[in-house]
C-alpha cells in the first residue's frame, strides 16, 4: 500500500499537524488511544481521507515470554477503530523476569535489544506468527536505536531482519534515525544492513532527529533531524521507493512552520536520491518476502535460556545487579542511566503534580528512588510507588509538600498490600500530626 508523507500524530501538536498541507497519513502510538474512542483530531483528519497507522510500544515481541492476549486484543481494537491497513511494533523486549526465571516482573521503560542470536530469532519468529494470527491487519517490525550490544551475537542486524522476514512474512518498518544511531554508537555500516536486508519487504521508513553527547548519540526524538540522517534515508531510497515516509516527533515540539520545514527536507532528500531510470537494478536484488513453513513451537529451553538472559541484563540496568559477562560495563551505565532519566521524565508527564510538589528536588529525589526500585507496572504505577517512597522515608522536608504529597497519593493509591500500607498510613500519620 502506498502511503506517502506522513508525521506523527501527538496530541500536543495534533493543531499543526492537522494545518500541515501535503500530509497523506498520520501515526498514533497505540497505547495512548482508548480502545473504543480516538480523539477528535483523529477524527477530523480521518473524515479528511487521512490514513493513521497504530503504533505499538509495548508488545516486546522481543521478550521471551510469548506475547499478551490482552495487549494483541487491545492493538488489534485499535486498529480497527481506526480503519487502519497495518499495524507497527518493534523488534525488542521491554519486560523480563516473571514466571520463566522464577523472579520479579522487570519493566524497562524504553526498547531495548534483542541479542541477534538463533535462539532469540527462534523466539522472535514465534511471538511474530502468534501476533500476526491476533491482528485484523498486516503486522510490520521496526528495527531499534541502541546505546549497547550483545556479546557473541552470530548475526548482523541485516540478516537478522532479512532471516525475520523470509520466517514470517512480516512488513518492515525502517527506522534511519536508529540505523545512523547504531552506527555512532556500535559501529554498524547503516549501508551493509541496508544491503542485506529486503529492502522490497519494507512497509514505511521513520525519520526523526536525536544529538550527540559525549561520543554517544541519543535518538531523542526531540531535536531536528541531521544531515548525517538524511543520508541514510537516501542510501535507502538509492535501493529502493519506499511506500511511506514519517517524521517521527516526541518531545520539545517546535512551531508547525519548522515540522513543515522538516518534511520538505525530507522529500527533497527523496527527491534527489531517486535512482535515475537507466541506472540499473537495485544493488538489493529482490527477494520474495513471504513465510517459510511453520516450524512448530520453540522449544522451552529456548524461551528459559532467553528468558535468563534478558532478565540478567535489564536487572543490571534497573536493579543495579552485576552486569553479566560480555558487556561493556560503561555503555551499560550509560543505558542505566538513560532508563532513569527516562522514567523520571514520563513520570512528570503522567503525574504533573509531583514536580510541582516537590520542586527542584524531584529529579534528585526520582532518580535516587529509581535507582534502588526497579518499574514493575506502567508509569502511573511508578509514580504511585515514588510518591509513597518519598513519604515512607520521611519527605518531603517541607510540612505543606508533606501533605500535599500524602493527599494526593491518598486520592490515587486504591488498596495496597497490608504491609506496606501500614507503613504508609504511620509516615502519614506522623505527617498529619506535625502540622
Amino acid at each position: 500500500m502506498e502511503l506517502g508523507i506522513g508525521i506523527g500524530w501527538r496530541p500536543e501538536i495534533a493543531a499543526e499537524v492537522e494545518s500541515l498541507s501535503g500530509i497523506d497519513w498520520v501515526e498514533a502510538v497505540a497505547e495512548n488511544l482508548c480502545a473504543d474512542h480516538l480523539p477528535d483530531s483523529l477524527v477530523r483528519l480521518r473524515e479528511r481521507g487521512v490514513t493513521v497507522v497504530p503504533h505499538g510500544v509495548a508488545l516486546g515481541l522481543g521478550g521471551a515470554d510469548r506475547p499478551d492476549p490482552d495487549r494483541l486484543a487491545g492493538l488489534a481494537a485499535r486498529a480497527e477503530l481506526l480503519g487502519a491497513p497495518l499495524v507497527t511494533e518493534h523488534i525488542a523486549f521491554v519486560r523480563a523476569g516473571g514466571p520463566l526465571t522464577a523472579s520479579p516482573r522487570l519493566e524497562a521503560g524504553h526498547l531495548l535489544p534483542v541479542p541477534r542470536t538463533w535462539d532469540a530469532l527462534d523466539v522472535l519468529c514465534e511471538n511474530v506468527r502468534i501476533a500476526q494470527d491476533s491482528l485484523p491487519v498486516p503486522l510490520a517490525l521496526e528495527n531499534i536505536a541502541a546505546l549497547i550490544t550483545w556479546p557473541d551475537e552470530e548475526l548482523t542486524e541485516g540478516q537478522f531482519l532479512a532471516e525475520l522476514v523470509e520466517r514470517t512474512g512480516v512488513r518492515l518498518l525502517i527506522d534511519v534515525a536508529n540505523l545512523h544511531t547504531n552506527h555512532v554508537n556500535l559501529g554498524q555500516d547503516p549501508a551493509k544492513a541496508l544491503d542485506e536486508l529486503p529492502v522490497e519487504a519494507i512497509a514505511y521508513v521513520h525519520v526523526a532527529g536525536g544529538v550527540e553527547k559525549n561520543g554517544v548519540w541519543h535518538d531523542t526524538h526531540a531535536h531536528p533531524v541531521s544531515e548525517p540522517v538524511l543520508e541514510v534515508l537516501a542510501e535507502l531510497r538509492s535501493r529502493v521507493d519506499p511506500p511511506g515516509v514519517l517524521l517521527e516527533r516526541d518531545d520539545a515540539f517546535p512551531p508547525g512552520a519548522e515540522l513543515a520545514g522538516e518534511l520538505d527536507a525530507i522529500r527533497a532528500t527523496l527527491r534527489k536520491a531517486a535512482p535515475s531510470p537507466d541506472a540499473g537494478p537495485d544493488r538489493a536484488a529482490p527477494r520474495k518476502a513471504g513465510p517459510s513453513a511453520d516450524p512448530g513451537p520453540v522449544p522451552a529451553g529456548t524461551r528459559d535460556r532467553t528468558a535468563v538472559a534478558q532478565t540478567a541484563l535489564l536487572s543490571a540496568l534497573v536493579a543495579g545487579t552485576p552486569a553479566p559477562e560480555g558487556f561493556d560495563h560503561r555503555r551499560l551505565r550509560v543505558q542505566s542511566r538513560a532508563l532513569a532519566a527516562k522514567r523520571a521524565d514520563v513520570v512528570a508527564k503522567v503525574a504533573p503534580e509531583l514536580p510541582e510538589i516537590l520542586g527542584d528536588g524531584y529529579r534528585t529525589a526520582f532518580l535516587a528512588y529509581a535507582g534502588s526500585r526497579p518499574m514493575s507496572g506502567g508509569y502511573r504505577r511508578d509514580a504511585l510507588d515514588f510518591a509513597e517512597h518519598v513519604l515512607i522515608a520521611g519527605g518531603p522536608a517541607d510540612p505543606v509538600a508533606r501533605r500535599r504529597l500524602t493527599y494526593w497519593w491518598q486520592d490515587r493509591s486504591g488498596a495496597r498490600p497490608p504491609r506496606r500500607t501500614t507503613r504508609l498510613v504511620r509516615a502519614a500519620r506522623a505527617v498529619l500530626v506535625g502540622k
